[in-house]
């Protein structure tokens, strides 16, 4: 359907959009329905205007900065022509938010003059930059995912690799992407070429992209006073008194801006700022706002108003190119009741309505109307100021049968785990018992974190996004369970700072969690405390005991407090092997004994203690905490 003049082909090549066809995305996944090189011609580099290689000033791409469709010359009759962007959408100016309204009972140049200097003082005009801006050759560097890695290990994962040294101007972040720019194509080339060359500690490669672009905006001059009075003219005609309503739909194409040829683009740091000031200095009582049709992609420059503007309750953001709702997290300081947000890509995000309003009401509990549409009255909890949260409630076990039978099991249990040998654990878990590792989810480089020995085993389903690995890092069966504790650092519990609920028991069940702080005995972090929290889900054992078929540990650092409350009181050290040196007439008994009560060595010797090695005595109080527990769980049932 293109035309088969090759002139004409390389013009339209030249205006169409950098999503479609070029070698660099060859063997990319587009974003839509064209995933490659849509041509028949064979591929060959696209023209962009400047010296060799493909850079310099020329169309902009789908990853800068700046807004807004451009115009472009035809090259044979000089003829402006729009950019076609087979992705745009149709430019609709039909907004519901009194999208007629220009004005109202007189603006509002009756207040205090925005003049003098300030913070928006003599410059250049918005768009110009000094000379030696315009002849440099701007690229910028795009990450996606790149918030989640820690500043300096990625630029020095970059430089390592990059060839050439370079130096990464104004690094930010943007939703979940990293952005910086640089103005050396040379540098720019090479670190365009370390994309997938670099890969994470999850074993994701590291992408980058680079495209040219003009100079950013934060280099860009204040618009002159002159400008600025016409801004503030503009926009008194466009204000309505008796609403305290302000409209700047589509501020950019307004007749009274274009004909003294000053351009707006709320997206530009320093028009924002201006905007600002000057409802600030005229204005600070404003109660709605119009900011729709806009092209607004981000709203880090409006986040302003929440401080200069904090009366208003209604704010139109609709038919603008917002791609997250994570972008009203910048102004949720406003008290809104009413929002528009139809029109933005952030709208198709949601799988139902219902989703759509509980996300962005999480941010403004306040609101009422939502699109024009009214919502439900809001749930909410007068609740005064200076209220404290309520000091935490101490163990829970249900009935004092279960609490007996349980701390003796946690005796036992960490008496094992915190010898020399973990081996006898054996006989506390299941044939098919099953065991997870969790460390909070954290951003942070996990080789700087203090709990970098736990790290390459947890399972924390919040970062952990892979199915295999999910199953993978699952410990199954006793023996591998038993062989993963084995490997753990060696430990001392404070058991006096154990806390224990119960929230599950039947006669088949019995579902409880432990939490307290331990200390590590051995390695590099030799006496450093730890929190925890281990959820035990145990069956009955054929020797009237518990079996583990469930265990999951949370290991976290210890908070402050934690540390100066733990190990208060001297704790026993614990034996090097579960079964102490015994006398013969001893070992006899514990055989026996074993046997009769087909519990494991380890408890039939805590049992033998108990009643002071009196055989018939140990026999007499085992059979009745056995009679006992069989009563408790059944009332359980």
């Amino acid at each position: 359907c293109y035309p088969r003049d090759q002139s004409k082909y390389s013009q339209i090549n030249r205006c169409h959009d950098d999503r479609v066809g070029g070698p660099q995305f060859r063997n990319r996944k587009g974003r839509g329905h064209f995933r490659g090189h849509m041509h028949s011609q064979p591929v060959r580099q696209r023209l962009r205007g400047g010296p060799v290689g493909g850079f310099g000033p020329g169309p902009r791409s789908r990853l800068e900065d700046e807004d807004g469709d451009v115009t472009m010359s035809d090259g044979q009759d000089g003829v402006p022509q729009r950019r076609f962007n087979p992705y745009g959408r149709p430019n609709r100016r039909d907004g519901r938010f009194d999208r007629d309204k220009r004005g109202g009972e007189g603006g509002f140049m009756g207040y205090r003059s925005a003049g003098g200097s300030g913070a928006l003082g003599d410059a250049t005009r918005l768009g110009g930059g000094t000379s030696s801006e315009k002849s440099r050759s701007w690229f910028k560097i795009t990450i996606p995912y790149g918030k989640k890695y820690d500043k300096k290990w990625l630029l020095t994962a970059l430089q390592n690799l990059c060839p050439l040294p370079f130096s990464p101007i104004h690094y930010s972040t943007e939703g979940q992407k990293v952005q910086f720019y640089l103005d050396d194509a040379t540098s720019a080339n090479a670190l365009c070429k370390l994309t997938r060359r670099i890969t994470d500690t999850e074993g994701y490669k590291v992408v980058v992209f680079m495209n040219p672009c003009p100079p950013p905006s934060f280099l860009q001059s204040d618009l002159k006073e002159q400008d600025l009075e016409h801004l503030k003219q503009c926009m008194s005609k466009r204000f309505d008194r008796s609403k305290q309503y302000l409209n700047l739909s589509s501020i950019r194409t307004d007749p009274a801006l274009i004909s003294q040829n000053i351009e707006v683009i709320l997206n530009r740091r320093t028009c924002m700022q201006a905007v600002i000031k000057i409802i600030e200095e005229n204005v600070p009582e404003l109660a709605c706002l119009n900011l729709s049709n806009n092209k607004l992609y981000k709203l880090d420059d409006l986040a302003e108003l929440v401080n200069k503007a904090p009366n208003i309750k209604t704010l139109n953001l609709s038919h603008n190119e917002l791609k997250s709702e994570r972008e009203l997290d910048k102004v949720k300081g406003l008290k809104l009741t009413e929002l528009w947000l139809d029109r933005n890509p952030l709208c198709d995000h949601f799988k139902d309505q219902s989703t759509y309003i509980s996300a962005i009401r999480e941010r403004f509990p306040r609101l009422l109307k939502l699109d024009g549409h009214d919502l439900p009255a809001p749930i909410g909890f007068d609740v005064e100021t200076g209220t404290t949260i309520p000091p935490c409630k101490g163990s829970y076990f249900g009935s004092d049968e279960i609490k007996e039978f349980i701390l003796r099991f946690l005796q036992q249990y960490y008496s094992v785990y915190d010898s020399g040998d973990r081996q006898p654990l054996l006989d506390a878990y299941h044939e098919a018992a099953c065991f997870s590792l969790s460390l909070p989810f954290s951003m942070h480089n996990p080789s700087r974190s203090s709990l970098g020995d736990y790290h390459k085993d947890s399972r924390n389903i919040k970062k952990v996004k892979d199915p295999a690995t999910r199953f993978r890092l699952l410990k199954h069966n006793r023996l591998n369970v038993v062989a993963f504790l084995n490997e753990l650092p060696k430990t001392q519990h404070d058991t006096a700072s154990f806390s224990v609920d119960v929230n599950t028991y039947t006669q088949t069940l019995l579902a409880f969690t432990v939490s307290g702080v331990f200390k590590e005995m051995d390695g590099k972090s030799r006496d450093s405390v730890r929190a925890f929290s281990r959820v035990f889900i145990a069956v009955p054992a054929m020797n009237s005991g518990l079996c583990l078929v469930n265990d999951e540990l949370f290991v976290r650092n210890a908070t402050t407090e934690e540390i100066r409350r733990a190990f208060a009181a001297p704790a026993p050290t614990p034996s090097s092997s579960p079964v102490p040196t015994l006398s013969a007439s001893q070992l006899e008994m514990l055989s026996a004994f074993s046997q009769k009560s087909e519990m494991n060595l380890e408890w039939s010797q805590k049992c033998l203690q108990h009643s002071e090695w009196d055989f018939s005595r140990a026999v007499q109080i085992f059979t009745e905490l056995k009679v006992k527990l069989n009563r408790c769980i059944c009332r359980g049932v």
